[in-house]
């Protein structure tokens, strides 16, 4: 039997005996596998996606709570500020005596770690 043959994907075929079919079916096979792959590992990416984006709300929420929490910290702050200056002068003599003691620490603070470093 004498057949010519041709090459199909680098796989020789003898045409009439069913090979072409056979030939074309491994074919079709190896890309359906090579899709099966290819879509195994999107999925897999999005699901790290999915988990990614979870962890990312988890932690967007823990800021949302400890700013609201600064905040009412900072606002009975305020709060209890504008009471003070507000009150009677006794109050305001202590408020300006605090508020020259705290500048005057700080400044020294400043002063010993600029020598600090020097």
């Amino acid at each position: 039997r004498s057949c010519v043959s041709y090459l199909i994907h680098g796989v020789c075929a003898c045409p009439g005996h069913g090979s072409v079919d056979d030939v074309l079916d491994a074919e079709n096979k190896r890309l359906a596998e090579n899709l099966a792959n290819k879509v195994s590992r999107l999925k897999s990416l999005a699901y790290d996606i999915d988990r990614e984006v979870d962890d990312q709300n988890e932690y967007l929420d823990g800021m949302d709570s400890n700013f609201m929490s600064a905040t009412g910290l900072l606002t009975g702050s305020v709060k209890r500020f504008s009471t003070m200056v507000r009150s009677g002068r006794d109050n305001r003599r202590i408020l300006c005596y605090v508020s020259m003691g705290m500048v005057l620490v700080f400044l020294v603070l400043y002063y010993l770690v600029s020598r600090i470093h020097q």
